[in-house]
């Protein structure tokens, strides 16, 4: 949450939601990619899926950001549905701490 510009989630198609975390500086963005924190297995953990329903788990250096896509556990817009945009998934990453 300190540490990014952009921290945000959002639909990635019917089945999907994907966040993107993305920085301004060079030095915090390289500090946050160098602590491993955020890896396949934690994010599964964070947002309690199997880790199986990881799709992207990734950095991408040319736009200083990180990338996650994972499979929704409902679809979207069905019976139920409580954030069919997506646009309200990211909490979890608001409290993860970087080494």
């Amino acid at each position: 949450m300190d540490l990014a510009r952009v921290l945000r989630s959002k639909n990635s198609g019917p089945f999907e939601i994907t966040f993107d975390v993305i920085f301004d500086d060079d030095a915090v963005y390289e500090r946050v990619k160098g602590s491993q924190a955020l890896h396949t297995a934690r994010m599964a953990e964070l947002f309690g899926v199997p880790v199986d329903d990881v799709i992207v788990c990734m950095f991408f250096d040319p736009a200083r950001a990180f990338k996650l896509t994972l499979k929704r556990g409902w679809a979207q817009g069905s019976v139920g549905e409580r954030d069919t945009f997506g646009a309200q998934q990211h909490a979890p990453l608001l409290e993860l701490m970087i080494p």
